[in-house]
């Protein structure tokens, strides 16, 4: 998925999330949600767009109309000392593209 079409399914208020991917590297990717499909959003050589922090994406969707968003980190930590027992689930935090706060 492209800008142009975020921006598009955003102004129909198709869009049911936006998952902030945080990757090994200090960057993120962002995955969109819609009704029965998941795409990655990507950059304008059809590559997942790397995103440097959340003001990043703000500063990117600044023009299109706010959905819900939430930032994901998975607890690499609690998978390589195995201290958990059953799966591990990513840390989930939402945050909105209107403000800092």
């Amino acid at each position: 998925m492209n800008m142009h079409l975020l921006t598009e399914l955003a102004v129909k208020g198709e869009i049911r999330e936006l998952e902030l991917l945080s990757l090994e590297g200090g960057f993120y990717i962002a995955r969109v949600r819609l009704d029965h499909v998941e795409m990655t959003l990507v950059d304008d050589n059809a590559k997942p767009m790397r995103i440097g922090s959340t003001t990043h994406l703000r500063n990117l969707l600044q023009r299109v109309p706010p959905f819900p968003c939430v930032l994901v980190q998975h607890c690499v930590h609690d998978e390589m000392c195995g201290v958990r027992e059953g799966p591990v689930g990513a840390l989930r935090i939402p945050f909105s593209l209107t403000s800092a706060v």
